[in-house]
């Protein structure tokens, strides 16, 4: 199979310049005079442009000359950042994005949103307009139409900042392009260079005197340092200024072919000269130190590919529990040495498991920065003022589950800001600011992915909810619904408190698509609300869709599963810790706090609740729903690594059940899901559970 062509490379790098330009307009708004991030948002559309032109998309290239020009003009200080500005620039970014994603797939965009962006964008640049115009044109040289160009001599101060090299620089190919433009000369100097026990690597310590003999202006040389500009010292003049010279030699001299060891090792300077000689820069430098300064190498890799790797792994970890059970079955001696040998398989196996399992895992960074433009696009559809806070986009999540995260995530950002935020004028009059915030946040919490979007708007109306259902004959008129019933009829086909069609509501499309695509992931949506404050979707999926670590347990007669990730500590209870409450609930004293108890073979009605109090052990479990929740099982079995199989797919949804798992004895076994079987027990009566406060374990 062949690998990507080179134009599928470039879009790939599109994507990820993209992503880098969000980023710097994001960070543009809260300093608009770091001069670093504007240096960054023009590399991005710089590079974009260069790249297009190469394959000759001239719509690509237009438009992101345009921008481009008016974000130089930025970078000089011409034209000062303010709102109005950012928000153009965010409205060019998404375009960029547009033309992009167009000249990948071979569609149209909308010819009147890209007039009328650059319209805007030229109005910054005034008379400049007509002049900036750029095309990629072949050019054609008539070598006797006139003279060579004379040479100057130049002289260039490079500085390198710490920065450069952390951002994968390497100056010798700065020099190197500058010795393809003409005679070049080098010296390095340093001002102070620290003790050796102060010494660090990463410090940029050296600096460098640069002379060059070209016919090339002063302007090509600037663009030989494009890509640095930020993070290095730069002075480029044409002053004559006494030095000493030492030769360059080009890159492509590199290394001693004779394997001679004074390549490595130059003879030691005169002493005497040693105080007051700067360091040579040497074209000789080793390899260790360009790899440590390097960007680190990657590898694209198809999708599918990594997806049947995955499987692979997933059946080697069953092979590796068959063997072990079939090994305990024989009820032979034990031996040493193959017990060692069936524990170093047992760590290798997890080992290619966890391997395989971060090539997938990605940052939900890129998603959440789509969101950004989902607000934009939904404020202006609904006239409100909105801004995108994200917290936690490092949080790493199967790639699988963030692209099948978008749809319900896209319609969930849109729905908070034309359902969960005010108009700009009620804000003011509630005494808030009259931009409504929207924040997108991602955790690893209990084994689980969690997600919130939470807007500060005026929270759910209940009311309003409860009179719609009823309207729509979804619940009965008579209808007596708690809070957190009320809150749960948005989930529900059909139902949508619009009063009109518009671009984002009121045609029948709402909540439950996003239940059914999240309960899809093994995962599930709650919701919460706060009167005038604001409304929290909260989204928990699996970490992982292949493998886990879990518990391998008895409930009644059955073998289950259950995630270590959500189990603080286990009990085996006293009678005198366990104490009733009501007419069918217990709790447990756990350091000076009451834990409800939630008997999971009866909640699963695999068996009658257990009369013993000390019979049976006791899960501590931290869960969103409920806080600190003690589940009541037989017994703990084995600690491993189980391969998760999907029982929607494979059968049906289980009540309490996330997913299944094969053993090493082949037989099936229940992987259980400590919110689900919360929600059973509340929904099994009108006081266990959900009669207790939410608790919080306290220590000491």
């Amino acid at each position: 199979m062949s690998g990507p062509s080179i134009r599928d490379t470039f879009f790939e790098e599109c994507e990820e310049l993209l992503e880098a330009l969000v980023e710097g307009l994001s960070q543009m708004e809260e300093d608009g005079q770091n001069m670093d991030v504007i240096n960054a948002v023009f590399r991005s559309v710089h590079s974009i442009k260069g790249g297009a032109g190469a394959f000759g998309l001239d719509q690509l290239v237009g438009f992101a000359h345009t921008f481009e020009t008016v974000l130089d003009k930025v970078r000089d200080g011409e034209i000062a950042v303010s709102e109005p500005l950012m928000s153009l620039f965010h409205r060019s970014g998404d375009h960029l994005s547009d033309l992009v994603a167009a000249a990948r797939d071979g569609t149209d965009t909308q010819a009147e949103t890209e007039a009328a962006l650059t319209a805007e964008l030229e109005q910054h640049l005034g008379e400049d307009a007509e002049e900036e115009e750029f095309s990629f044109d072949a050019l054609t040289l008539d070598l006797d139409a006139a003279p060579p160009l004379a040479e100057l001599q130049f002289v260039i101060a490079f500085s390198p900042h710490r920065a450069l090299y952390q951002n994968g620089h390497e100056p010798l190919l700065l020099f190197d392009a500058l010795a393809e433009l003409g005679q070049i000369e080098v010296t390095a100097t340093h001002d102070t260079l620290p003790d050796f026990d102060a010494f660090d690597p990463d410090d940029a310590l050296l600096s460098w005197r640069i002379t060059l003999t070209t016919a090339e202006s002063e302007t090509t040389l600037h663009e030989v340092f494009e890509f640095v500009e930020g993070l290095c010292d730069l002075t480029i003049s044409t002053e004559e200024r006494p030095a000493e010279i030492i030769p360059f030699e080009p890159m492509t001299e590199l290394g001693d072919s004779d394997g001679d060891a004074s390549a490595d090792h130059p003879p030691s300077p005169d002493p005497g000269a040693a105080a007051n000689a700067a360091p040579v820069c040497k074209s000789t430098t080793s390899s260790a130190a360009k790899d440590a300064r390097g960007p680190k190498p990657t590898l694209r890799v198809d999708l599918d590919r990594v997806d049947r790797l995955i499987n692979t792994v997933g059946e080697l970890i069953i092979n590796q529990a068959m063997v072990s059970q079939r090994i305990e079955e024989l009820d032979i001696p034990t031996v040493a040495h193959l017990t060692n040998e069936l524990e170093a398989y047992k760590l290798l196996a997890r080992d290619i498991q966890e391997g395989v399992m971060a090539i997938r895992a990605q940052p939900v960074k890129p998603l959440f920065q789509r969101m950004s433009r989902i607000v934009r696009e939904a404020s202006d559809a609904t006239e409100k003022k909105a801004k995108l806070v994200t917290v936690g986009d490092a949080t790493e999540v199967d790639k699988t589950v963030i692209e099948r995260l978008a749809d319900p995530l896209t319609h969930m950002i849109r729905n908070a800001v034309d359902h969960g935020l005010e108009q700009p004028q009620t804000r003011i009059e509630a005494g808030k600011d009259p931009t409504g915030t929207i924040r997108l946040s991602a955790a690893h919490r209990s084994g689980s992915v969690f997600i919130e979007i939470a807007d500060d708007g005026a929270g759910l109306d209940r009311e309003r909810v409860l009179a719609k259902a009823i309207e729509k004959q979804l619940v009965p008129a008579d209808a007596d619904l708690s809070e957190p019933e009320i809150d749960n009829l948005l989930f529900l086909p059909g139902f949508s408190t619009a009063g009109q069609v518009s671009n984002l509501s009121g045609r029948g499309v709402g909540m439950d698509v996003v239940k059914n695509a999240v309960q899809a992931l093994g995962g599930r949506v709650s919701i919460t609300s706060q009167h005038g404050k604001g409304t929290t979707f909260t989204i928990v999926l699996p970490l992982t869709l292949a493998v886990m670590d879990g518990f391998v347990i008895s409930v009644a007669d059955q073998t289950m599963v259950i995630p270590i990730a959500s189990i603080l500590e286990t009990i085996r209870p006293r009678t005198a810790d366990i104490h009733p409450v009501g007419t069918d609930c217990e709790v447990v004293s756990v350091r000076g706090s009451y834990v409800p108890i939630i008997d999971v073979a009866e909640n699963l009605n695999l068996a009658d609740r257990i009369t013993d109090k000390t019979t049976g052990i006791l899960l501590l479990v931290e869960t969103e729903l409920q806080g600190l929740v003690a589940l009541r099982i037989a017994a703990i079995h084995d600690q491993r690594q189980v391969v998760i199989k999907s029982l929607e797919s494979n059968y049906a949804a289980i009540p309490g059940v996330s997913a299944a798992t094969i053993l090493g004895d082949g037989k099936i076994a229940l992987i259980l899901d400590p919110e689900e079987l919360i929600r059973l027990a509340q929904s099994r009566g009108p006081d266990p559970v959900n009669q207790l406060p939410r608790m919080e374990l306290r220590h000491g």
